[in-house]
């Protein structure tokens, strides 16, 4: 299995490469700002432009702009505190974002009153029939990140609840979960997170979750699964705003 040194060090990687800085920024004070690039080996989201993201690991802020709005940025951010950056009024959503937690990470408890399978990228695509998993599945066999592995509890032969995890890169494997609301209250979801979890480590990848600032019950579901906070990204905006100003 990975140990945190390495995982780290992959991790800061990924991002430098992501918001095209080196990896020490994220160790470092300050803000600091960056042009946007579309990087090789960049974790393959949506290019929106123009653009203007914040991440920060609990030091400086890495702030990534677009070429053309970069020199507004720096103006309006320039010399203001991490706080500050990151409550200005053109932004909003501020993401935390997880990975495991390598010294106490183990297999959970299971409910016994489910059956849990593990199942492969090809037998993922055939789940697609199913509804209401919008979290867990893309509902799309040409996604640019193909779901690699997934975890699924069944109750009577029925699927309840499907964690995957997406290859967002080479070496960063995102998981996304979700259950049924009527088989919600009884852990599914922190048992799959973590059954997928251990699998994607003991594969070689670095599994990392992500959720919305305002869901509570989703970072509960990080936490009791054997994660700990470890950046928080922001890449909503009200440009227009900013633009106009």
């Amino acid at each position: 299995m990975i140990n945190k040194k390495i995982m780290m060090e992959c991790v800061y990687n990924q991002l430098a490469i992501d918001y095209n800085c080196s990896p020490d920024d994220f160790l470092k004070e300050g803000i600091i700002f960056t042009e946007a690039k579309q990087n090789e080996g960049r974790r393959t989201f949506p290019w929106i432009t123009p653009r203007l993201e914040m991440i920060t690991m609990g030091n400086g802020v890495v702030i990534n702009a677009s070429t053309d709005i970069l020199p507004l940025v720096y103006q309006q951010l320039e010399g203001k505190t991490r706080y500050e950056v990151m409550n200005m009024p053109f932004i909003y959503g501020v993401n935390p974002y997880f990975l495991p937690d390598l010294d106490k990470i183990t297999l959970s408890s299971r409910n016994k009153e489910f059956e849990y399978v593990t199942i492969e990228k090809d037998d993922i695509q055939k789940l697609y029939d199913l509804k209401d998993f919008n979290y867990a599945l893309q509902y799309d066999i040409n996604s640019q990140n193909p779901k690699m592995v997934a975890a699924i509890a069944k109750y009577k032969d029925t699927i309840v609840g499907i964690a995957s995890a997406s290859a967002e890169c080479k070496t960063m494997w995102q998981i996304s979960v979700d259950v049924l609301l009527p088989y919600r209250g009884n852990k599914l979801a922190t048992i799959l997170v973590n059954t997928l979890t251990l699998e994607v480590l003991n594969r070689g990848y670095i599994p990392y979750y992500s959720t919305d600032c305002s869901n509570v019950i989703s970072q509960r579901v990080a936490v009791q699964a054997g994660y700990l906070p470890a950046w928080s990204h922001c890449f909503r905006t009200r440009l227009s705003e900013l633009l106009k100003s």
